[in-house]
């Protein structure tokens, strides 16, 4: 598959979150069933390469139009959003980390030419929700290794073509002291022992696992987790999950707009009281907006110079990313909730054309995912010892 350009793979994005993910974003969440149709159409037109670096055949596109991707699915069908914004991570944690092994240069030549679908395996029973503490560790066997992880949830594994697990680096490691590794389909068995039957994000069909791996040590990344973790997984887990929150937001805002100016046609020369209502959470939008993009822009930019990995393990910067999943994750309750009050009782309905439901309850998990609580108390402690830089 020749590389694709980056700009184009944003708008072909939209367009299968139009006529695609739209189509079938009722019956993945009432089912509770993975997007299927819309990653077909994602594999089709190469949009799991994106951060693939062209050289590779990928469109090595930057975070600015990694979250745009986000976004505009998040838009029509936010667990289809949620599983790109996830298997985008899994891909930067590659690219970011391990691009020095031949072995891995190869796997993500095969990620942009087949389209490979990459899933998490951070969460695990017994570290209460740390993703930087591992109880499980890499056991070496000559040239193979062997890991079994009992995780509390591995979202979309089942309709995953690979898993990029964290384990200590050894049976003897502190559990802080992690490498991630990647799984192949065939390299793995998974066994679910868990439900998932929630609230919102239905589609993102993320019960819990064990999985049980055998392969190759090349297929353990060179380095720390730390880093890996530090310089990549955090920020852009937090830039384009926001992303995603950001994409629920704006279908909100658009409902409720359709609805005032579909009362405004009812009574032609009269402003509706619910304009006022549409204009207070057109601001809320802009801001959480503004917030995204710049955040996705400073990031290109640090990445770009030639400190900005140094420069992204800095207090203040994960002072940033905190706040910005935060904010993010409470404001898109905000508006989903003030839009809800503008749609009325034609958002409450599920069978409505402006319906609110499914978008009010997938904006409730923003705050579960890292929890909230968890983030307050480390930027508290951050802020301690932090200095302006």
């Amino acid at each position: 598959m020749p590389p694709r350009d980056p700009g184009s793979l944003v708008q072909k994005t939209a367009d299968i979150a139009r006529d695609v993910a739209a189509v079938h974003a009722v019956d993945v969440d009432g089912k509770a069933r993975f997007p299927r149709e819309t990653f077909a159409a994602l594999k089709e037109h190469g949009v799991l390469g994106a951060y693939v670096p062209r050289e590779l055949g990928g469109a090595g596109s930057s975070m600015r139009e990694l979250a745009a991707m986000c976004t505009e699915l998040g838009q029509r069908c936010s667990s289809s959003g949620m599983v790109l914004a996830m298997h985008h991570i899994q891909v930067a944690c590659l690219v970011r980390h391990a691009m020095s092994a031949e072995f891995f240069r190869g796997y993500l030549a095969e990620v942009a030419q087949k389209q490979l679908l990459i899933a998490s395996v951070t969460s695990e029973v017994g570290v209460g929700g740390d993703t930087r503490s591992s109880i499980c560790a890499v056991e070496r066997q000559g040239d193979r290794f062997v890991l079994n992880k009992d995780a509390t949830t591995i979202s979309y594994g089942a309709d995953a073509d690979a898993l990029l697990a964290t384990a200590r680096r050894e049976p003897d490691a502190a559990a802080s002291d992690q490498v991630l590794v990647l799984a192949k389909r065939g390299d793995y068995k998974i066994e679910q022992t868990t439900s998932w039957d929630t609230l919102g994000m239905r589609g993102t069909c993320s019960p819990g696992f064990k999985m049980s791996a055998a392969a190759p040590v090349t297929q353990i990344v060179p380095g720390s987790f730390a880093d890996s973790s530090g310089q990549t997984m955090v920020p852009f887990s937090h830039i384009l999950w926001s992303g995603v929150w950001l994409g629920i937001a704006t279908d909100a805002v658009a409902r409720a707009s359709a609805s005032v100016r579909a009362e405004a046609r009812r009574k032609p020369g009269t402003v509706p009281p619910t304009a006022s209502r549409l204009a207070e959470v057109s601001a809320l939008l802009q801001t959480m907006n503004a917030h995204v993009q710049h955040s996705a822009a400073e990031f290109d930019e640090l990445d770009a110079s030639s400190n900005g990995r140094e420069r992204l393990l800095t207090i203040g910067q994960a002072l940033k990313m905190n706040n910005l999943k935060v904010s993010s994750s409470q404001l898109v309750v905000e508006i989903v909730h003030r839009a809800l009050q503008i749609c009325g009782i034609l958002g409450y309905k599920n069978d409505s054309k402006i319906s609110l439901g499914r978008h009010l309850r997938d904006a409730h998990s923003a705050a579960l995912m890292i929890g909230n609580d968890r983030i307050y108390a480390k930027s508290a402690s951050l802020l301690l010892v932090y200095k302006d830089e």
